[in-house]
């Protein structure tokens, strides 16, 4: 009897929060013709994101939200055990820039890190630039930083309020003082030193935070003047124009390409001469990545070759140029570093990682592997001991340091008094990772990794989430996260597929699926997910799929086109209505990767799987949770808006669909780390619930 009570008392708990209310939505009919198509956008008005009435929509949907999830954590409450993970996870090294090491740290949960430099690598820490006692703020963050030439200043932007936008203060080394000096609008910039003297930014001149980016113009800001005073060095207004800048030596550079034609122009200009005039010095129709320049040669790939090579070209004789490391196959070049006299590969092959060494010319030195299922990141390099440091990891093992002499071969892990030893959190054999290919639909072979607890019986009744990024290029790699772990211990599995879209297969790889190909990434995923089930790792009540960015569009594809593979589906920041994408923010930037809704063949594709434009009326999809954020200016909330609102508004929508939208925050979510830690968890809380109720 009393198990039968029990039964009944979790049916009303699922039907009550199944049967949950959504805020009234208004649809407003509005119907389009485009190209002999016609379609309607019924919540367009969902567009206007800064009027009162879109607020009050997103403020109540909000409310929904935060009672359905407070109904999940009466039965799965993570948090504390996220925490818990993490206080007893290990750290990685600071990073090395210019003479100094900085790195930073948690002061208050409720707030975002500090800066703290360090003169030695195991000398006593220095807070150097504190956002909250700044701006009294715990919404401002640091989103990045740069010494000068001789480390006298320090430059550092800031995030306000979690979006794009930012503006850059400046600290006095000697007396750790701020100065009265702010650069504003600062977007998609690096911070470029003119020695010690003053930096150059991109500046972005957009009115309205959602509309067409507007990032054209290079200023240089000069110490102690006021920023209305900044000189304009470079315009790209020209709409076909994108470039990106850096300072080596006695020169600026600026690297300027044609999106229209492809043509790539090398520009650079003395440091010494204030007019900062730019002159031409190189300029190709071949599709190329710059690494590094270094007196009068310059060092390069051609993406011609897909798995990565470097090249070399003197400047004096640019007719000639000399492959220095040939390309190998099945071997991505992930990275190239320039230190001293060596140059440091990043490969990955197979799901295994490793650093190639050589020097200028090209004659390989040595290699270091990392161990089984673990990637790296190069720190720094150590040119009076010729130690190079890195920081290893996987997604179950918290960064473990290591020092890599270029000269023996030896490998010492790294510890001091800042970064004592610390045990992992599980023993190394606790949980067992593959690195496998599934066949997708056309033949190919889409690489997979797979995670799960030593033990677990594949049966197909195991709770599973499977994860996306494939597109722009972008390789993916493993992070460590303790609310994945969290997932693991309670009998779960994580599959991440490496579908098309992505690099991790060279450029082809990517190329392969854009524009007109680009139901391939979407495709994989799929079939990425039907493996998961014929193999017995899991089943459709059991499956949950998630992705951010553009893997959040993934999931919206996936869940929209195949409803009935999936249980659950939590897109994050997701681009949803593909019909409208580049007409917002960042998206005139990625023509090259969707096509354009203005050319009649883009147009259809981009149609025939825009999630927004895909919604069936009679169709129940999965138990969604949507997750947006209200500063988003990479992918605008309206996107979310729109789709949440289209999926809730139908009669034959049973499953619940939840959208968030997260305060004070941008693409990559809060800044703090209480803030950040509690999406983690309920993240995790509602996957949990719902694949085990």
């Amino acid at each position: 009897m009393k198990n039968i009570i029990i039964a009944f008392c979790l049916f009303c708990v699922v039907f009550a929060v199944q049967a949950q209310k959504y805020p009234t939505t208004k649809k407003n009919p509005h119907q389009i013709t485009q190209f002999n198509i016609t379609y309607n956008d019924d919540y367009e008005w969902l567009e206007d994101v800064e009027s009162e009435a879109v607020k009050n929509w997103r403020n109540a949907q909000n409310e929904t939200a935060n009672l359905y999830l407070e109904d999940v954590k009466k039965k799965y409450n993570i948090l504390g055990k996220i925490k818990e993970y993490k206080a007893f996870s290990s750290g990685s090294l600071p990073a090395k820039k210019e003479a100094y090491y900085y790195k930073q740290y948690i002061l208050d949960k409720k707030n975002t890190g500090v800066l703290f430099y360090r003169k030695e690598l195991n000398g006593n820490p220095v807070d150097l630039f504190n956002p909250f006692k700044i701006y009294r703020d715990n919404v401002a963050a640091i989103s990045g930083y740069m010494p000068s030439k001789n480390s006298r200043y320090m430059a550092c932007a800031v995030s306000l309020d979690g979006s794009d936008r930012q503006e850059i203060r400046f600290v006095d080394f000697d007396k750790i003082k701020l100065l009265d000096d702010i650069v504003k609008d600062v977007k998609f910039s690096n911070i470029a030193w003119n020695r010690d003297s003053g930096i150059f930014y991109k500046r972005n001149t957009n009115q309205k935070t959602f509309e067409r980016d507007s990032t054209y113009f290079l200023y240089y800001h000069k110490l102690g003047t006021p920023s209305g005073d900044d000189k304009l060095v470079f315009d790209a207004s020209d709409k076909n124009l994108t470039y990106r800048h850096f300072t080596k030596d006695d020169k600026l550079y600026v690297l300027v390409t044609n999106e229209r034609t492809g043509l790539q122009s090398f520009y650079f200009a003395y440091l010494n001469q204030e007019d900062f005039k730019l002159e031409k010095f190189y300029e190709s129709l071949e599709d190329y990545d710059y690494h590094h320049t270094t007196k009068d040669k310059i060092y390069f790939s051609k993406k011609d070759y897909q798995w990565g090579e470097v090249r070399v070209m003197d400047l004096n004789k640019q007719n000639e140029e000399t492959q220095i490391i040939p390309q190998t196959y099945n071997h991505l070049l992930l990275g190239v570093s320039f230190y001293d006299d060596y140059i440091f590969c990043q490969y990955k092959n197979l799901g295994k990682y490793y650093v190639a060494v050589y020097d200028l010319q090209g004659n390989f030195v040595r290699k270091f592997f990392t161990p089984e299922g673990t990637s790296f990141s190069i720190k720094f390099y150590d040119s009076k001991y010729k130690n190079l440091y890195v920081s290893v990891y996987s997604y179950t093992i918290s960064p473990q340091n290591f020092k890599l002499n270029i000269t023996t071969g030896s490998i010492d892990q790294y510890y001091n008094d800042y970064l004592p030893p610390t045990p992992t959190l599980f023993p190394l054999d606790h949980f067992v990772t593959k690195n496998i290919t599934c066949k997708s639909r056309d033949g190919v072979d889409i690489p997979l990794t797979i995670i799960y607890k030593k033990g677990t019986a594949l049966d197909g009744n195991n709770p599973t989430l499977l994860e996306a990024y494939g597109g722009f290029g972008v390789v993916s790699g493993p992070s460590f996260e303790p609310g994945l772990l969290c997932f693991l211990e309670k009998g779960g599995v994580f599959c991440f597929a490496e579908i098309r879209g992505g690099g991790e297969k060279g450029t082809k790889w990517h190329t392969d699926a854009v524009k007109l190909k680009k139901m391939n990434s979407f495709n994989d995923f799929i079939d990425a997910a039907e493996f998961l089930i014929k193999e017995k790792y899991t089943s459709p009540q059991k499956l949950a799929i998630t992705g951010g960015s553009y893997g959040g569009l993934v999931v919206g594809v996936a869940m929209t086109q195949r409803p009935d593979l999936f249980k659950v589906a939590v897109p994050k920041v997701g681009v949803y209505d593909m019909l409208k994408f580049e007409q917002f923010t960042v998206g005139r930037y990625h023509l090259d990767e969707f096509g354009s809704a203005k050319k009649p063949e883009d147009f259809k594709m981009l149609y025939s799987y825009s999630p927004y434009h895909n919604i069936k009326e009679d169709v129940n999809y999965p138990i969604t949770y949507i997750i947006t954020s209200e500063n988003d200016d990479r992918v605008p909330p309206l996107h979310s808006y729109k789709f949440a609102a289209s999926l809730q508004n139908r009669a034959a929508q049973k499953n619940p669909i939840i959208l968030k939208t997260r305060s004070d925050a941008g693409h990559y979510g809060k800044s703090s780390y209480q803030d950040y830690f509690e999406d983690e968890a309920e993240f995790y809380d509602f996957i949990l619930y719902h694949l085990n109720p």
